[in-house]
């Protein structure tokens, strides 16, 4: 006999395996051009206005051309998570976003 399985709600919080609020990583990797870090900064800014610049790691490629961005926000709720991402993911100098 199989039993019905209850998913959590998407945005259900008391299911997540984070808690808020906590610091939360997001890697972000683009083209090493002049104004991506600024670019990525700005759209994380406004979801983490106490955004830690001195927190940011920077990696690029190994040929060079593009560049990862780490940065470390204060996550507060699944929702903002959410609405970060998909503010980076739809940025046009945004090629990837972890």
């Amino acid at each position: 006999m199989e039993h019905a399985t209850t998913m959590p709600a998407p945005h259900d919080d008391t299911h997540s395996l984070i808690t808020y609020p906590s610091e939360f990583p997001i890697k972000v990797m683009g083209a090493r051009v002049d104004g991506f870090v600024d670019a990525v900064v700005d759209v994380a800014r406004r979801f983490d206005p106490a955004l830690d610049e001195s927190r940011i790691e920077l990696r690029p490629s190994s040929a060079g051309n593009y560049l990862g961005v780490t940065l470390m926000v204060t996550a507060t709720s699944r929702e903002q998570l959410d609405a970060l991402y998909q503010a980076l993911t739809s940025h046009p100098m945004v090629k990837v976003v972890l």
